[in-house]
């Protein structure tokens, strides 16, 4: 699921693969939300436009036409380089009255890095729910605080539906620049191409490095876009992604030793993260934060450090580091690609975790 891919600067939730029409099959939703839900999906499929004729469309300015031309391009990049299951997505336009397209609670128990969890038919359960309106996600969070949990609310701008629609290009997305536009579709191309119903994190952190594999792919190698400032400016963010997983992957391990100890009650833990995550922030302004490119992650200082802040945001970064040592020698990034993803389906279905698949290609077995 992908929280808009990413909003520089802003401190949004980066990108959510949000299924809300497929959420009004679900047996254990309520009437009223599945309702909801469906109909301002229907309203959005609804207002879809060809990109091409909104391009062609003389009312259209010269910025939002220009983003188009390049997202037409990503699309057939996606689909002709990389192999990815396009379909009809990310052909269609949908301008939208709104800046932002759904809202997503996360919850999470305060002593143990375990979140809340809504089922949903064909995605499986997933760490969060959207919401069209404010005052919902609120209540909905209040709920949530009540029962004792962490909470987390933050804005999306992108979904996809993994294929089973044609999912339109929303203009929520056409305030990132070109290097993050190609990167959300791309990643949400990813969705559609695979998918493990139940296992977020592995899908999420998949999508990221394709994203940010494949943009700097479109814009430094051979293609029509290629550009030599986009390109580098394509490479440092990925850089900073993989620096910021590492960041991540230490502090989760220190909450996970914390939680996991038998000589702590609750209430104990809960008081002691706040020294874990007091520490972290110091790393982070005095360690990690010099070390960016590009990027600035600024959500680490700016807003409350709970276990559900932390599991919304580690969806898309986990074990990035391995990720990019899969993609080595002379292996190209769409054989990458099917060799991840055809040793974690096989995985999964032995009751295997999809991450083992993240093996160097020099130590892969080759495709029979």
């Amino acid at each position: 699921m992908r929280t808009a891919r990413r909003l520089r600067g802003a401190g949004t939730a980066r990108d959510v693969t949000t299924l809300l029409l497929l959420v009004g099959l679900a047996a254990g939703c309520s009437p009223v939300y599945v309702l909801k839900a469906g109909y301002h999906e229907a309203r959005i499929l609804a207002a879809r436009r060809p990109i091409r004729a909104v391009i062609a469309d003389p009312r259209t300015d010269v910025d939002t036409r220009g983003k188009l031309e390049v997202a037409l391009a990503a699309r057939a990049f996606a689909r002709d380089s990389l192999v990815l299951d396009v379909n009809g997505s990310y052909s269609t336009f949908v301008q939208l009255d709104r800046d932002t397209l759904t809202l997503i609670l996360s919850g999470a128990h305060q002593d143990r890095l375990e979140p809340v969890t809504w089922w949903f038919p064909i995605v499986g359960r997933v760490p969060y729910r959207g919401y069209f309106g404010l005052e919902e996600a609120l209540s909905a969070e209040e709920r949530l605080k009540q029962q004792g949990f962490d909470t987390y609310v933050r804005p999306a701008a992108a979904f996809s539906t993994l294929g089973w629609f044609a999912d339109p290009l929303l203009s929520t997305l056409l305030r990132y620049d070109a290097v993050g536009l190609v990167e959300t579709i791309i990643h949400e191309l990813t969705h559609n191409t695979i998918y493990l119903a139940g296992y977020t994190d592995f899908n999420e952190s998949l999508a990221s490095f394709v994203g940010a594999r494949g943009a700097i792919a479109f814009f430094c190698g051979p293609t029509a876009f290629q550009d030599a400032g986009r390109c580098e400016l394509a490479q440092d963010r990925w850089s900073d992604e993989l620096i910021f997983s590492g960041f991540m992957d230490t502090l989760i391990t220190e909450l996970e030793t914390l939680y996991g100890r038998s000589d702590l009650t609750r209430e104990v833990k809960i008081e002691r993260r706040e020294e874990v995550f007091a520490e972290a922030r110091r790393h982070f302004v005095e360690n990690v934060q010099p070390a960016f490119r590009a990027s600035r992650f600024p959500w680490v200082l700016d807003e409350p450090l709970n276990n559900a802040t932390l599991l919304a945001r580690l969806h898309y970064y986990r074990r990035l580091g391995d990720f990019d040592a899969t993609l080595g020698g002379q292996e190209d990034l769409q054989t990458t690609i099917r060799r991840i993803a055809q040793k974690a389906r096989d995985l999964v279905r032995s009751g295997g975790d999809p991450f083992e698949a993240l093996v160097p290609a020099s130590a892969a077995q080759p495709d029979r």
